[in-house]
């Protein structure tokens, strides 16, 4: 015989109707016969109201018991002591050598993920049958852990890779809200550690789960432990108060006894332990109306020590009353036992308020140095080692002239303060168009003293878990850290002590503290002021309302008039009083309009060797991108250093990577963040931890690759550098004058990329020492333009008439761009053949004018001969006695044939050479000649 308890209800599934079946399925296999018929079941969409459950018997819903709760058409999971069913969690395997085992940890009221540098998923699967929805509270503090949640439907296709990433948690716990389409759902929270310091990262917590759009529930949940509903319809269950505690589906609390004790929402009593001198903290009264004070001591609330306990110590004695300190710079007594604020214009030493005179106008802003109240805008809070908020408030406490750390519940706790404000105004005296302006800055004297290893944070941002500023390990003495600010969004200060960083139950160090000794914040909204300034005034000599020197210009000591700044140097961002106001820019740079920022218009002229080399480095004008090399932290975890540069041309560029996780846009002209490849579907890489190298550009150098850079690059014959010098303002721990970056340019025309950027080989990320980075940008638009001496003329022979000149580069070629090759040039040219030919004839018709006037000449010289001879034949035999010659030319009558004189017979050759050398030194020749009787006897 089958009876109600041998089988349960379900439904089929929906058909395309909306319509299904009731059927009994038996809880055991044996059970076969005697089950109920399938009967028509309620329509798919049907479901209950919260606090309702179906009953699948009369298929009709009811309401739940006192005990218990039920969301209708939703399912919630607020208890992780084990994982709930449907969970699942399990690590990534990035690759093959991998050894990643992180899971998440279920923790009782949440579930914690992994901290190392592994991925962990939990993953829940669920189907619903109308559109709904999942809810979830998530504690994210760490911004060295990437999180991220994403459902993926019935075609795996994962929602918006731009909403996925989870933002930083603000001072509690977030809510998230995402809507579920209707059909199968795959929820994801998936988290990757990533750290580069020696600390972990800290988990992500997760807590109260909840999601509808589920067809119907058949049963109502208990109220976990700790919890309680007393009616019935409860949609949910309510926490117990401190000090009570409750079973599980409790319908009331119950209260603890008297030496026992219990948390909010609490599923058992502890006992109480003897209070120890750790249990209680000193502090000052607040002044009364004669203006006394006294030390006195209060236990830590909520109180959980017992003070009946053998061994216990009880509360010290109260101090004797002294007198109050003075109230806070800016304030003043109202000879009441509180401090006031000074009104608008006036000022104040902490004892009473004066209006500022005619010209000037006070210097706003919050200074805290005597600590007898704590400040309305400052808070105090405690948080476990897990950033889980806790019910103590007491982790700062006041003691006169300084607030400091009281004692914790455990060593790992962190004790929290924080200072907000509604925002920043700029003096009248300042403009608010120079965008370099200080537009606050806050500055705190403090000092640790520690036994362990302990360790003091420094946050700024919107929120108390906002960015780590700065941080401080083990003892340090009394000094003074402050901090620039610059956005309108930075509203939050906070200081966190922690004691240890491991994790235990014990407070071994509770002897170890931190101390502020004063706060003083600037230009602070509402703020109060504890001095006045000189202002410029609409009109000189006026009681006129203070107003801002025009951009550009100083105001001269003491006489408010307002007097612009030389050329090419900006304005000091902080007060401008004073010629010294006015900084020089630097070499090759000049100032922009508002003389706020020195430029580089991309251009140069520079004398090198007697010539003039014009640069023009427009085309890297624009914001240039590159990465490091990849590098991986100690478990294997691979990342690159991804760098944003604006070379030249506008003054500020803003950076904001499209991956990354959380929106945060840096403002700058060096940039860098850290990427880490993501194996998430659609999704490349994460975008993470910006941060502003350079902000102002100080100068511009040219010099000498050998001499510049042969420390820090391989050296190369590529002429000249052009070097950019970048600097920070803002100092670190590490970098005491700020952070700095250097960009050299290398004229590389083989190299057509225009982000071709490479890091130090001796040092891979860019900087040795995490304050100067260097920067080596090779491109064939770091060479100089081209001009007329980079090219010349090559000439071609004649060839039928005409001849081409062409101009080509000379080579190596070391320039871009400029002037461009001209053009080449014919022109009508002559032939050598031409001129061979014309040549020789001339050489032949001189040759034969030469013969021809050597034989006229050797003609006339045998006339003269002849002449001469007949002279010798007539003269006298006197000695020493020549006739007068009558003439030697041939006379009327005569013939020159008639007497025939014959000489020796010699060559012509002969002759003339005879004739040459017969000359006597009187200057007459000799010529040798015979009688004619000789003459007749040789003939006879």
């Amino acid at each position: 015989w089958t009876t109600a308890s041998d089988y349960h209800f379900e439904y089929t599934d929906c058909d395309v109707l909306g319509s299904r079946w009731r059927v009994a399925i038996p809880n055991k296999p044996e059970t076969c016969t005697g089950l109920p018929d399938p009967v028509k079941g309620t329509h798919c969409t049907f479901s209950c109201n919260e606090g309702e459950f179906l009953d699948m018997r009369t298929q009709e819903c009811q309401k739940c018991v006192a005990g218990t709760y039920s969301l209708g058409t939703g399912v919630a999971f607020d208890e992780w002591d084990t994982l709930p069913i449907g969970f699942v969690s399990h690590a990534i395997q990035h690759s093959l050598n991998s050894n990643c085992i992180s899971t998440w940890i279920p923790k009782g009221d949440y579930i914690a993920s992994n901290t190392d540098e592994c991925t962990s998923t939990l993953s829940y699967a669920v189907s619903l049958k109308k559109p709904g929805s999942v809810a979830f509270q998530y504690f994210y503090p760490d911004n060295h852990m990437f999180f991220e949640f994403y459902v993926q439907n019935d075609q795996c296709q994962s929602t918006d890779s731009q909403r996925r990433w989870m933002k930083i948690s603000e001072s509690d716990w977030d809510y998230h809200f995402v809507q579920l389409n209707s059909g199968n759902n795959v929820l994801y929270w998936r988290t990757t550690g990533f750290s580069l310091a020696a600390n972990t990262a800290k988990p992500v917590l997760l807590k109260n789960i909840a999601i509808s759009g589920v067809s119907y529930t058949s049963e109502c949940f208990h109220c976990k432990p700790g919890t309680y509903s007393d009616k019935p319809g409860a949609a949910r269950c309510v926490p117990c108060p401190a000090n009570s505690y409750s079973n599980k589906g409790a319908t009331a609390c119950q209260p603890c006894e008297a030496d026992k004790y219990s948390g909010t929402g609490s599923g058992t009593c502890l006992q109480r332990p003897p209070c120890t001198t750790t249990d209680y903290f000193y502090t000052h009264t607040p002044c009364d109306s004669s203006g006394q004070t006294q030390l006195m001591y209060k236990w830590i609330e909520p109180k959980i020590c017992s003070e009946s306990v053998e061994g216990a110590v009880q509360l010290p004695a109260s101090g004797e009353m002294m007198a109050c300190p003075p109230c806070n710079p800016g304030f003043f007594s109202n000879n009441t036992s509180t401090c006031e604020p000074c009104p608008h214009g006036f000022y104040s030493n902490g004892t009473e308020c004066s209006e500022c005179p005619a010209g000037m106008e006070p210097v706003v802003g919050f200074e805290y140095k005597w600590w007898n109240k704590m400040p309305s805008n400052m808070r105090s809070s405690v948080f476990s080692s897990e950033y889980r908020s806790m019910e103590r408030s007491t982790g700062w406490e006041v003691a006169g002239d300084y607030i400091y750390t009281t004692p914790s519940n455990q060593d790992s706790d962190y004790m929290m303060l924080t200072l907000t404000v509604p925002g920043y105004s700029l003096p009248h005296s300042l403009s608010e168009e120079n965008e370099r302006v200080q537009l606050s800055r806050i500055t705190f004297v403090f000092e640790t003293k520690c036994t362990a290893d302990c360790k003091l944070y420094f946050m700024a941002g919107q929120s108390e878990w906002s960015n780590i500023v700065e941080s401080w390990s083990g003892s340090m003495g009394k000094q003074s850290y402050s901090y620039l600010i610059k956005s309108n969004n930075t509203v939050s200060f906070t200081w966190g002590f922690q004691r240890t960083g491991i994790f235990s139950t014990k407070n071994e160090y509770s002897s170890d503290y931190a101390k502020i000794y004063s706060v003083h914040l600037t230009n602070v909204i509402g703020g109060v002021a504890s001095e006045c300034r000189q202002c410029a005034l609409a009109a000189v000599g006026s009681e006129s309302a203070c107003v801002p020197c025009p951009p550009g210009h100083y105001m001269l000591n003491g006489t408010g008039v307002c007097k612009s700044c030389p050329s090419n140097t900006i304005i000091r961002p902080e007060q401008a009083i004073g010629k010294q106001a006015c900084i020089p820019c630097g070499p090759n740079t000049y100032s922009n309009e508002g003389r706020s920022a020195c430029m580089s218009d991309c251009t140069l002229a520079l004398h090198h060797k007697g010539e003039m080399l014009n640069y023009d480095f427009f085309p890297l004008a624009n914001v240039t991108s590159f990465q490091s090399s990849p590098r991986f932290t100690s478990k294997g975890l691979q990342y690159f250093h991804h760098f944003n540069v604006a070379l030249c041309g506008a003054e500020f560029k803003v950076y904001s990577d499209v991956y990354i996780k959380v929106k945060r846009d840096v403002k700058g002209d060096i940039c860098q963040s850290t990427v880490v490849p993501s194996e998430v579907r659609g999704q490349s890489v994460v975008s993470s931890q910006p941060f502003n190298i350079g902000d102002t550009l100080i100068g511009e150098c040219y010099h000498g690759f050998e001499i510049s850079i042969k420390h820090t690059y391989p050296t190369g014959s590529c002429g000249f550098i052009r070097c950019k010098l970048f600097i920070l303002r803002k100092t670190t721990q590490a970098c005491k004058n700020g952070r700095s970056a250097s960009i050299r340019l290398r004229c590389d025309p083989t190299v057509t990329l225009k982000n071709h950027v490479s890091l130090p080989s001796n040092c891979s990320e860019g900087t040795c020492d995490g304050c100067s980075f260097h920067f080596l940008w090779r491109s064939q638009y770091a060479c100089p333009l081209c001009s007329e001496r980079n090219y010349k003329e090559i000439v071609s022979a004649c060839i039928q008439g005409i001849q081409r000149t062409t101009y080509v580069w000379q080579q190596p070629l070391r320039c871009t761009g400029g002037v461009s090759l001209p053009p080449q040039k014919i022109s009508a040219c002559v032939t050598l053949d031409f001129w061979l030919k014309f040549g020789v004839s001339i050489g032949t018709v001189a040759a034969l004018l030469l013969i021809t006037i050597s034989c006229y000449f050797w003609k006339r010289t045998r006339k003269l001969q002849y002449k001469y001879s007949r002279l010798m034949m007539t003269a006298g035999d006197k000695e020493c006695e020549l006739p007068a010659a009558d003439s030697c030319a041939i006379m009327e009558g005569e013939d020159a044939e008639d007497d025939l004189i014959y000489l020796s017979k010699k060559s012509f050759f002969t002759k003339i050479k005879s004739f040459s050398r017969e000359r006597t030194s009187d200057g007459f020749d000799s010529v040798p000649l015979k009688s004619s009787a000789a003459q007749e006897m040789e003939m006879n």
